[in-house]
């Protein structure tokens, strides 16, 4: 990786992640760079990401979310995280498509609650379909983010293969449009 040098060194770009309705498996992925994490670190300081546990996101370069948008949460995460990244990449196939979520599209949401939590057998009696104040509002399809925001790049697959990731984050970091050769694309 080549970055810019500054009057002080190179200076590392921040990098933050957010997963929202997806199954994690793009975070897993981007993980099974295994070693390389440590090559990356050296251009990149990580904000919020599961490899900080840090909840809030600061002002940062490069944002790399995973997951649909499924709840009124998700849409207000997905808002505050485009509003903090300089770039944001769309990565996997929920964050592009709505991935899997999305196959609950042509159900309609408060049948599928009744189903669920009120009329399934073996439900004990009086249950009913959750109202706490503290749950998010689940919202009537579930939708890819560039719906809601403006995205700079997608990274596809499901979930894209560590690879993958590299690849892309090398070409980025770099400066270079990324490019995702023959092979580096899965959907598992």
């Amino acid at each position: 990786m080549t970055l810019p040098v500054m009057p002080h060194g190179p200076r590392k770009l921040k990098l933050a992640t957010v997963s929202l309705a997806g199954c994690f498996g793009c975070h897993t992925s981007f993980l099974d760079i295994d070693e390389r994490l440590f090559e990356l670190i050296e251009h990149v300081e990580f904000d919020r990401s599961p490899l900080t546990d840090i909840k809030e996101v600061g002002h940062c370069d490069l944002g790399l979310i995973e997951g649909g948008l499924c709840n009124a949460e998700n849409v207000m995460v997905l808002r505050e995280f485009r509003a903090h990244c300089k770039t944001l990449v769309a990565v996997g196939a929920c964050a592009i498509t709505g991935g899997l979520p999305a196959q609950r599209n042509h159900l309609d949401v408060g049948v599928m609650l009744t189903d669920v939590y009120r009329s399934r057998p073996g439900l004990s009696a009086g249950s009913g379909i959750p109202n706490d104040p503290e749950l998010p509002l689940p919202l009537n399809k579930v939708h890819p983010i560039h719906e809601v925001v403006h995205v700079d790049y997608f990274l596809p697959g499901c979930p894209p293969s560590a690879d993958a990731f590299w690849s892309f984050l090398t070409d980025l970091l770099a400066g270079r449009t990324p490019h995702l050769g023959h092979g580096l694309m899965r959907y598992d």
